[in-house]
Order: structure tokens, then C-alpha cells, then sequence
């Protein structure tokens, strides 16, 4: 339904076929300003190792609470994880404030944002469980799996929208090569 606070290219679109176009993730500010901040290597380098390291600790808390060996390793692998999520939640919000000039909750990532606190509580609940003592090993690796299926379902949220922002980027670039091709012949 249009609403008259619709940008013009939106109420453009609109008018022509009844229906809003989507919106692309980043305006050209947006994407200029990503493009040219060192804050997007940064979350480019650590997302893939906060990963690596899920990827380990899941391993070594399933095999716990499979055989209750390497109750240690586990313990330490999620307080490593827990600390390379608080490092890439601060460094993200560093990247949000340089393109789209808030913290947390622009727009484009409102969604994403409010589950990465979802995230962000239950790993802490752990480390707060952990130093208190308030839950037995075997309670404290079942919340850190739930914490980890939480992290699961906000890493996806965010490839999802980081793969069609790339799809909207390859398609405005064959787009502009075609009118540059066309003005030119």
C-alpha cells in the first residue's frame, strides 16, 4: 500500500505498478560510506572466525554432554565464544554507526539487531551461571547450546541479508555497465 512518506523512487514505482519496490539494504551514502571504512574488514575478518571458534566449542560441549569428558575444554571454548561474540557485537556496532549513523537498530538491520540481544543475553546468562555457580555442568552446556542455536538463527539472519545486498550490488553494476554500454554504442 503506498504511504505518502515513501521515498519518491518507491512512490514512483508504486504508481507505475501498485506495488512499493523493495528497498535496496544501503542508500549510495550507505554504501559509499561501507565501501570506505576499515570497520567492514574488521567485521569481514571476525565473523568467519567467531565461526571457527562456535564451531570448536560446539564441538567440545556436545562431547561433553555426550561422555563427560573435557568438562574444562568446554567451559573454555563457550567463555572464548562468548567473548569473540561481545567483540564482534561492539566492532558491528562501531561499522553501524560509520554507515548508517546509529549504534544499533538502523533500519536495515532492526531485525537482526533485536535478536543479536536475544543472543547476547543468553551467552551472558551463561557466564553469569558459569562465575555464580547457579546451574550443574550439565544445565550450563544445555544453555549454551540454546544460546548457540540463538547464534545459528542470528548468523543466518545477517548472510541472508548481506547475500541480497550483494545480489542488489551485482545487478545495480551490470545495470550501470549496460546504460554506460548503451550511451556509448
Amino acid at each position: 500500500m503506498f504511504r505518502p512518506d515513501q521515498p519518491p523512487a518507491v512512490a514512483a514505482r508504486f504508481a507505475r505498478t501498485g506495488e512499493p519496490k523493495a528497498q535496496a539494504l544501503y542508500s549510495e551514502d550507505e554504501r559509499a560510506r561501507r565501501d570506505g571504512t576499515r570497520w567492514t574488514l574488521v567485521q569481514g575478518v571476525l565473523a568467519p572466525a567467531q565461526f571457527l571458534v562456535f564451531a570448536v566449542s560446539l564441538v567440545l560441549v556436545v562431547r561433553f554432554l555426550v561422555s563427560g569428558e573435557g568438562h574444562e575444554a568446554a567451559v573454555a571454548s563457550v567463555v572464548v565464544k562468548t567473548c569473540a561474540l561481545y567483540l564482534i557485537m561492539i566492532t558491528g556496532c562501531i561499522w553501524e554507526k560509520v554507515v548508517f549513523g546509529r549504534y544499533l537498530f538502523a533500519p536495515a538491520f532492526f531485525w537482526e539487531d533485536v535478536f543479536s540481544m536475544l543472543v547476547l543475553t543468553l551467552h551472558t546468562a551463561y557466564l553469569v551461571a558459569l562465575c555464580f555457580g547457579l546451574l550443574d555442568d550439565r544445565r550450563l552446556m544445555l544453555l549454551a547450546l540454546v544460546a548457540y542455536a540463538t547464534y545459528v538463527i542470528n548468523a543466518t539472519q545477517f548472510i541472508v541479508k548481506l547475500r541480497a545486498a550483494r545480489r542488489g550490488d551485482a545487478r545495480r553494476t551490470a545495470r550501470d555497465e549496460a546504460s554506460e554500454w548503451v550511451e556509448w554504442a
